[in-house]
C-alpha cells in the first residue's frame, strides 16, 4: 500500500488535498514546542494527528491524558501527583501524568471536558512550566509540550462561562482541524485496504460493497470505518465482501438511499416517480429492498434491465435478489 511521508506511518492514510495539508501542518507543529489544538469530530483521529507531531520530533515521553475520565476527588493526583500522607489512603509518594511528560509531550484528549478548577492548574502549567503535587509545598518545574485536542467548539464554550477564556488563547495558537471522513471520501478506498489488510483479509471487495462504503456519511469518521472492516472480516464466510456483509446501519442507509433514487426520477422521464412517505412503517431491511425492486420493475414496465440500472445494480445481482424474494 502507498504512503506518502513520516506521518502515514503513524496512521494518516489517504492522499486526498485535506490529509496533504494535515500532514504539512504537522510537519510545521513539530518544529516548535509552542501548545497545539487538535480540533474535529469524534473519531476523525485526533490522537494519530497527536502522535504523528510526536514522531516527527520524538523527545521525552507521549503521555496521553483522557480528560474525560478525569473525575472526583483523585482528579488533581492523577494529573499533578501526591504526597505520601496528602489525604486518606496516600500511603506513597506519587508521580502524576504530568510530571511523567517530563521532557515530553502531553497529551490532553478532549480537553473541553476538563473541569473549570482543573483548567486554572492547566493554564499555570501552560504558562509557568511548573506545577505542584497535592499535599506538597513546593512547585516542580517541568519542560514538556502540551498538545490538546476536542470535539466541542471550544468558542462557544467560552462565550457561556463554561471554558476559561485566558486558557482557550493559551492553547489557540497551533491549530489543526481535523476533517470528518465525509468530507474526503476519497481516501475511503485506502483506508478500507489498510484496515482490512490489518485485520487480516486478504480476500476481494466487492465492487457494489464499495459503492455503498463511498455513499455512506459515517458519523462515527474513521473509528466507525475500522469498526465495520473489523466486523465484515470476522463475519464474512466466502472470498469476497459482498453487501450483505456490512453492517445494519449502512445496509439501512442503503436501502433508504435506493428508494430515494425512485423517488427523484427526472420529471417528464417515461418512468413513473414514486415519492417516499415521510412516516414509513417499521420494516425489515429484506422486506425493503423486496420493495424497492417490485417498485423499479413496475416503473420499467417490468424490463429488468432498466430496473438494473435505476436501482444502480448489476443485472446478474438483480436477478439474483428476485429469485431471493421470489419476484417473477
Amino acid at each position: 500500500m502507498k504512503r506518502s511521508g513520516s506521518a502515514a506511518g503513524a496512521g494518516l492514510i489517504g492522499q486526498s488535498l485535506k490529509m496533504e495539508n494535515i500532514r504539512r501542518l504537522i510537519g510545521k507543529a513539530a518544529q516548535s514546542r509552542l501548545p497545539v489544538l487538535l480540533l474535529g469530530e469524534s473519531g476523525t483521529g485526533k490522537e494519530v494527528v497527536a502522535r504523528a507531531i510526536y514522531d516527527a520530533s520524538p523527545r521525552g515521553a507521549f503521555v496521553p491524558i483522557d480528560c474525560g475520565s478525569l473525575v472526583g476527588t483523585l482528579m488533581e493526583s492523577e494529573l499533578f501527583g501526591h504526597t505520601r500522607g496528602s489525604f486518606s489512603g496516600a500511603s506513597e509518594n506519587k508521580k502524576g501524568l504530568v510530571e511523567l511528560a517530563d521532557g515530553g509531550t502531553a497529551f490532553f484528549d478532549e480537553i473541553g471536558d476538563l473541569p473549570l478548577e482543573m483548567q486554572v492548574k492547566l493554564l499555570r502549567l501552560i504558562q509557568e512550566k511548573e506545577f505542584r503535587a497535592v499535599g506538597s509545598l513546593q512547585w516542580r518545574k517541568v519542560d514538556l509540550r502540551i498538545i490538546a485536542a476536542t470535539h466541542r467548539d471550544l468558542k462557544r464554550a467560552v462565550d457561556e462561562q463554561r471554558f476559561r477564556q485566558d486558557l482557550y488563547f493559551r492553547l489557540n495558537v497551533i491549530v489543526i482541524r481535523v476533517p470528518p471522513l465525509r468530507d474526503r471520501k476519497e481516501d475511503i478506498p485506502e483506508l478500507v485496504d489498510y484496515f482490512l489488510e490489518a485485520a487480516g483479509w486478504s480476500g476481494g471487495v466487492n465492487p457494489e460493497t464499495m459503492a455503498a462504503l463511498l455513499e455512506y456519511d459515517w458519523p462515527g469518521n474513521v473509528r466507525e470505518l475500522k469498526n465495520c472492516c473489523e466486523r465484515m472480516v470476522a463475519t464474512n464466510s466466502g472470498g469476497t465482501l459482498l453487501p450483505a456483509d456490512l453492517p445494519s446501519s449502512l445496509q439501512t442507509a442503503r436501502a433508504g438511499a435506493q428508494l430515494h433514487a425512485l423517488s427523484e426520477i427526472v420529471e417528464g422521464s417515461y418512468l413513473p416517480v414514486f415519492h417516499v412517505s415521510p412516516q414509513l412503517p417499521v420494516v425489515s431491511i429484506k422486506e425493503n429492498e423486496r420493495v424497492t425492486i417490485c417498485n423499479a420493475l413496475a416503473a420499467s414496465g417490468g424490463d429488468r434491465g432498466k430496473a438494473a440500472r435505476v436501482l444502480g445494480i448489476g443485472r446478474t445481482t438483480l436477478y439474483r435478489k428476485m429469485k431471493s424474494y421470489g419476484i417473477f
